[in-house]
């Protein structure tokens, strides 16, 4: 029983260190609970992703967005190890649906994206017609093609829906596509 009892005192711990960690934003105990906890996270993620380098930056992507959004923790509703678990779980599902996505992006616009890409060299014609593109068009090509941010990114920094991003970039590269073609 006395077991039992470390465990769950264990849990408790954690969990309160979490949320005064959200409360006073106090980086001392937060680095206690990163030393804690990013060994195991990173085991974890390990068995999971069989990728030592994917492990650690999913591991360190969750200790980060623990640190940002620990006032968002709420002991009543989760442990603390739940909820740090949860999120590089999620964030994982994240990395597993962008490959899919990009690796099905490429088999649909592979012809596109390949002549494109040969035209890069010509910047002047490029950058002119990206100029004449709808704003929003423009931003989106950029982000993506200039700046290597994800939908997702784009989406999240331009403040707009993820399928509003889907059909810009879609749209644009049509647009950039005919406009291009000799």
């Amino acid at each position: 029983m006395a077991d039992n009892t470390d465990k769950h005192t264990e849990i408790e711990y954690w969990s309160r260190c979490l949320a005064q960690v959200g409360c006073t934003r106090d980086r001392v105990l937060y680095l206690r609970f990163y030393d804690h906890f990013f060994p195991r996270l990173q085991s974890w993620l390990l068995g999971v992703t069989r990728d030592s380098t994917l492990a650690e930056e999913l591991a360190q992507e969750t200790m980060l967005i623990v640190w940002r959004k620990a006032a968002q923790y709420d002991a009543s509703k989760a442990a603390a190890s739940t909820w740090l678990f949860r999120i590089a779980r999620n964030l994982y599902i994240d990395q597993l649906r962008r490959r899919q996505v990009q690796s099905r992006g490429r088999g649909l616009l592979t012809e596109e994206h390949t002549w494109f890409a040969e035209h890069t060299a010509d910047a002047p014609r490029v950058r002119l017609a990206i100029r004449q593109l709808p704003q929003q068009q423009a931003q989106v090509i950029y982000k993506s093609y200039f700046e290597g941010k994800s939908h997702q990114e784009i989406a999240n920094d331009m403040d707009i829906p993820l399928g509003s991003v889907k059909s810009s970039l879609r749209l644009a590269f049509q647009k950039l596509c005919t406009a291009l073609r000799p």
